[in-house]
């Protein structure tokens, strides 16, 4: 049986954070989708072509180690319909505290609701990156900071390339 999960986000930039959903994706599925979710209304620091390829470089060698497919690719609207249009059968969220799982829980329900066949599974951040998030990495990025303890390798490079070309 070829289970399909669906993982989506703005990655915007991809954390360790994601990496430790995406390794404990990888455990229960044997392709997982990043769906990165495009919006017209917002501004990111990487576009979506940038994001993809980060997260390829960041994952493709150990999910593959994991024996498990990766692909990436964008998304407009709903999950439950990407996950649909992916053959997915499983949504997955991560938690990093309680106010995410009342968030997530709700959302979960909704999805639910519209998608009954499609299945939500959380999964808690690891004690190491449960503090991190994709807001504060680009805000200590933006100001000099120090943040190779928060992301993979390929975005430390890319987040460095980009302080010098818009500083």
């Amino acid at each position: 049986m070829n289970r399909i999960a669906l993982y989506t986000g703005s990655f915007d930039p991809l954390t360790n954070g994601h990496l430790d959903v995406i390794t404990s994706a990888a455990s229960i599925c044997d392709e997982l989708v990043v769906g990165i979710g495009a919006h017209p209304s917002k501004a990111p620091l990487f576009s979506v072509d940038e994001r993809a390829a980060l997260i390829d470089r960041s994952c493709r060698d150990f999910l593959k180690e994991r024996s498990c497919r990766l692909s990436v690719q964008p998304f407009f609207g709903l999950a439950v319909e990407a996950a649909r249009a992916a053959g997915a059968r499983i949504l997955i969220r991560g938690l990093r505290n309680g106010s995410d799982f009342d968030y997530e829980a709700q959302m979960a329900g909704m999805n639910a609701a519209m998608a009954p066949e499609i299945r939500t599974v959380f999964f808690v951040a690891s004690p190491g990156v449960g503090h991190i998030t994709a807001t504060l990495v680009r805000q200590i990025a933006a100001m000099g900071g120090d943040v190779s303890h928060f992301v993979p390798q390929p975005v430390l490079r890319a987040l460095e390339a980009k302080s010098k070309t818009d500083g």
